[in-house]
C-alpha cells in the first residue's frame, strides 16, 4: 500500500538579513507552543550547529538540519515527512536572510510549500516595517511570506505602528521586546553552545512569556508533505565501539551523523577530554568540532590522552579529527590572545585562532572511502607539515577549499562531514 502524504502547520523563520532575531523568535515560538502541549518539530536551515542546540532545547526535542545541497533534498523531504507525522507544529529556522545564498532558506520554502515568517528588527522602523515585509512578500512568487514577526520593539504603542503597517494579505504574529535579558549570548563562532548556558532553561521560559504579549493564537497554515523514506544504513558497524568527545571543547556533533553510526550498528562511548575522561576501549574514535581554544591548558596537559590517540592511531585504529579536532591534534594550538600550548602532536603543525573569520562554506571531498560533503566554518590559521589526501572543492566556488590528511587509519581536516550525504562513504572512515 502507497503511505499517504501528510499535513502538518509549518513555517520556515526567516529574515532580510542576520542578526533580526531568527534563533530568539524561533526557540520563543517552540517553547510558547510546547508549553501548552504541542509537540513541536524544529530544523535548521543549512550546517549550523549552535542554534539548534537552543532551539531544540526550546522544543525539548533534538533539532535536525536540513541543507537541499549538503545532505539532498530526498534527505530533507525523509525528515519532514516524518516530523509531519509526530509533531503539532513544525518550525524550520533559517540561514542569513531568506534569499540569500544558494541553495537560499526560499528554496527550501519554495520546494516543500512551507509558509515563511519573516522575523524584522522593528527598533529603529514605524510605517517602514510593512514596507519591508511587502518587499519579501513580492519578491519571489514561489515564496510566501506568511506573516511577519517584530523583534526588539520598544513597547504596545510600537507593537501598534508596526501592525498596522502590514499589508492585509500578510499575517502579525508576534513580537519580541527590546530587552537585554532576553540576549542570548555569543561568541566568535555564534551563539555559546546551550549546555554551557546553566539558565538556558529560564531564558527560554522569558522568550515565551515576552512572546504571549503580542503573540497570534492562530496556528500556521498546514503545509503537505509527500511520503519519503530515510536512507537505511547498513549494519556494517556492527559490533563497532566507537569513542566520541563529547564536552565543551568537543561540541559540534550533527545529531544526523550520530543516528547514522547508530543505525549502522556501532555503540557510541562518549567521553570528556576536559573532565579528564581516558580514551575508552574502542574499535574506532571521533573528535569532533569545538573550541579547543578555550581550554588550552586543560587541554594541554592531558598527556594521558595525547598518548592514548597516538597508541590508536600507531596500531591502525580509525580516528576522525574534524575541525576543532584537527587544532587539539597538532603539535601547538594559540588563542586569540596569542597564548599557546602544545596539544596531542598527532599531526605535524602549529594554529593559531584570530578574531577574523578564515574559511567559510559548503564543502566536497572526494576520500578513497567514497565523496562526503560538509561544510567549514572557522577563525584559524593552521600550518600543516604534510600532504593532504584530498582538497574539498567549496560548492559556489568560494575561496574556501580545505586539506584532508590522513596517516593510516586516522582522517584529519578542517571540514566537518555531514554523514548522511554518503552512508557508506562515511561508515568505511570508521570501519575496523
Amino acid at each position: 500500500m502507497n503511505a499517504a502524504a501528510r499535513q502538518c502547520p509549518a513555517l520556515l523563520v526567516s529574515a532580510p538579513a542576520s542578526g533580526q532575531g531568527k534563533t530568539s523568535v524561533t526557540a520563543a515560538l517552540a517553547r510558547w507552543h510546547a508549553r501548552q502541549g504541542r509537540r513541536v518539530a524544529v530544523f535548521k536551515t543549512g550546517p549550523d550547529f549552535l542554534d539548534p542546540m537552543i532551539t531544540g532545547r526550546a522544543s525539548n526535542t533534538t533539532a535536525y538540519q536540513l541543507d537541499l545541497w549538503m545532505g539532498g533534498e530526498a534527505d530533507v523531504r525523509a525528515r519532514l515527512y516524518a516530523a509531519a507525522g509526530e509533531a503539532d507544529l513544525i518550525l524550520v529556522e533559517g540561514v542569513m536572510g531568506l534569499f540569500d545564498g544558494d541553495p537560499s532558506s526560499a528554496d527550501l520554502a519554495a520546494r516543500f510549500g512551507l509558509p515563511v515568517l519573516a522575523v524584522i528588527d522593528g527598533s529603529a522602523m514605524a510605517q517602514t516595517f510593512g514596507a519591508i515585509a511587502h518587499g519579501l512578500a513580492e519578491y519571489c512568487e514561489d515564496v510566501r511570506v506568511y506573516g511577519v514577526a517584530a523583534n526588539r520593539i520598544g513597547g504596545d504603542y510600537h507593537a501598534k505602528l508596526l501592525r498596522e503597517s502590514l499589508p492585509d494579505k500578510i499575517a502579525w504574529l508576534g513580537a519580541l521586546p527590546r530587552d537585554a535579558a532576553l540576549g542570548l549570548p555569543e561568541r566568535h563562532l555564534g551563539l555559546v553552545s546551550a549546555e554551557e548556558l546553566h539558565d538556558l532553561d529560564a531564558r527560554l521560559d522569558m522568550l515565551a512569556d515576552a512572546w504571549s504579549q503580542h503573540a497570534s493564537t492562530a496556528l500556521p497554515p498546514k503545509a503537505r508533505f509527500a511520503p519519503a523514506s530515510p536512507a537505511v544504513a547498513p549494519p556494517v558497524l556492527r559490533g563497532v565501539r566507537i569513542a566520541v568527545a563529547r564536552d565543551a571543547a568537543f561540541c559540534f556533533l550533527y545529531p544526523a551523523n550520530l543516528d547514522l553510526l547508530r543505525e549502522a550498528g556501532a555503540e557510541l562511548a562518549f567521553f570528556s577530554p576536559l573532565a579528564g575522561d581516558v580514551l575508552p576501549e574502542c574499535d574506532a574514535a571521533w573528535l569532533p568540532g569545538g573550541y579547543p581554544e578555550l581550554h588550552l591548558q586543560a587541554l594541554s596537559k592531558r598527556a594521558d590522552l595525547h598518548a592514548a590517540l597516538h597508541a590508536h592511531r600507531d596500531t591502525g585504529k580509525p580516528l576522525l579529527a574534524e575541525c576543532g579536532g584537527l587544532l587539539f591534534v597538532l603539535d601547538e594550538l594559540a588563542d586569540s590572545a596569542g597564548h599557546a600550548a602544545p596539544m596531542a602532536g598527532l599531526l605535524h603543525g602549529r594554529a593559531t585562532v584570530q578574531t577574523r573569520l578564515a574559511a567559510l562554506g559548503l564543502q566536497q571531498a572526494a576520500l578513497p572511502e567514497g565523496t562526503l560533503r560538509g561544510h567549514t566554518f572557522h577563525h584559524a590559521r593552521a600550518e600543516i607539515d604534510a600532504e593532504p589526501i584530498a582538497t574539498a572543492i567549496d560548492a559556489n566556488d568560494a575561496p574556501s577549499r580545505e586539506a584532508v590528511y590522513r596517516d593510516q587509519r586516522f582522517t584529519a581536516s578542517f571540514m566537518h562531514f555531514y554523514f548522511p550525504s554518503n552512508p557508506e562513504a562515511a561508515l568505511r572512515l570508521f570501519l575496523p
